[in-house]
């Protein structure tokens, strides 16, 4: 199952591949269905291999901490009328699935490691990595501190830093996850702040930083296209204000315990000295650099990448066939082991590990930008051509393959063209 996984697949083509070992490729696609449908085929038994692969490249890593990276993605399935469990996710005609994942990244060098937890929410409820059966439907932000309780049975022997885009801006639960003891870094808008006693925007504690020249240049860094250099400041903030929860229409004020964080501001900058972008983390991690802090946030777009290449540039989930959520959960942790497999390849360094991650990408013919070589499509791409010559080696010797040639292709027989 994970080896018909590993390749990049086309929208009209996107089910089960099959291998020249398999009968037929109907052979494939009726062994999948089973095999999805198979009631002794767990999600808890599916994401062991997943997490042991996490454990592995934790227990690898030399930082003390490792990263998880938490996102949600939409999965659309407009005009797949025999999945009948599709929900409605923002307006009444988007009508599809979502997928939460929570990313499993290397903290010494970004590479990413493994997807620990994933679901998938349906008009039934979430399905989890947890349970076959479906769970109460929760908002974003809740999903996140039974992650947060779950990473410590996963066995990691650094601690976990959950890395969280804007949506997870919220104090109320800075304040709960910080009380049980779990590290976070996210990035956030412009609100207030306690800063030398008093209590103010963000954006006036950034513009003090930069009056009293507290910013350091950490090099030149790509954007949009173009080059600039990388500020960064820190300073220690109080977060003291009420929280203001909204829970069916009415917001509640919420006070709490007082919650010191680290501000950490990161700014590109041109050569006059202007602001390109700005990214504004809080983190409650003090005992690493502001430039490790602000490296840590700029990995967590590893699972940006991740969602794009179980979509668009990858396996392409939103054509799968599956009929129902449970199966899509279940074939999307067969995928994650292809792409885990990919990852594990291209964290190795030895001279024979690069060799073989050149020639997949040589083997698949997709094309790379000079600054970046090998890419994890181009390698599964790769690692399918790969196993189906070893498929096909295994079955037919050279004098058949050369006949079959010759019958296929009679122009390469005859050194001809065709025109």
């Amino acid at each position: 199952m994970v080896d018909s996984h590993l390749n990049v697949m086309q929208a009209v083509a996107a089910g089960i591949k099959a291998m020249p070992r398999v009968g037929t490729a109907f052979a494939a696609t009726q062994a999948a269905w089973r095999f999805f449908r198979n009631p002794k085929v767990t999600l808890p038994e599916l994401v062991e291999p997943l997490r042991e692969a996490g454990r592995q490249g934790c227990q690898e890593s030399n930082s003390d901490c490792v990263l998880v990276a938490s996102d949600w993605s939409k999965l659309d399935y407009d005009g797949h009328v025999n999945k009948h469990d599709l929900t409605q996710l923002t307006q009444k005609l988007d009508r599809g699935y979502e997928l939460a994942t929570a990313l499993l990244i290397d903290a010494e060098n970004g590479a990413p490691l493994a997807p620990m937890a994933l679901s998938v929410l349906c008009s039934r409820g979430m399905y989890t990595t947890e349970s076959d059966k479906p769970k109460r439907r929760i908002g974003h932000l809740e999903q996140i501190l039974p992650w947060m309780k779950q990473s410590r049975t996963w066995g990691l022997a650094k601690r976990p830093v959950f890395v969280i885009d804007r949506e997870a801006d919220s104090v109320l639960h800075f304040r709960k996850w910080d009380a049980a003891g779990h590290l976070f870094l996210v990035r956030v808008d412009d609100r207030l702040v306690n800063f030398r006693g008093v209590s103010q925007k963000i954006l006036s504690v950034v513009a003090a930083l930069r009056a009293e020249g507290r910013f350091k240049a950490h090099g030149e860094v790509a954007i949009r296209g173009g080059k600039g250099t990388q500020w960064v400041a820190e300073v220690d903030v109080i977060m003291d204000q009420p929280a203001w929860p909204s829970k069916n229409g009415k917001t509640t004020r919420v006070r709490g315990r007082p919650l010191p964080v680290r501000l950490v501001v990161v700014q590109v900058r041109d050569d006059q000295g202007a602001v390109m972008a700005e990214w504004l983390l809080l983190t409650n991690v003090f005992n690493v650099s502001a430039l490790q802090v602000a490296t840590w946030y700029y990995w967590r777009w590893r699972i940006e990448s991740f969602h794009q290449l179980l979509k668009s540039s990858g396996l392409e989930v939103e054509e799968w066939l599956q009929e129902s959520a449970l199966a899509i959960t279940k074939r999307l942790l067969v995928g994650c082991m292809a792409c885990v497999t990919v990852w594990q390849l291209a964290r190795e360094a030895t001279e024979e590990a690069v060799a073989c991650q050149k020639f997949l990408v040589r083997l698949s013919g997709r094309q790379t930008k000079r600054s970046r070589p090998i890419t994890a499509p181009a390698m599964l791409c790769g690692m399918h051509m790969l196993l189906t010559m070893l498929d096909v080696l295994e079955t037919h010797t050279i004098e058949q393959l050369k006949a079959y040639a010759a019958i296929a292709i009679p122009w390469r027989r005859t050194g001809g063209i065709l025109v």
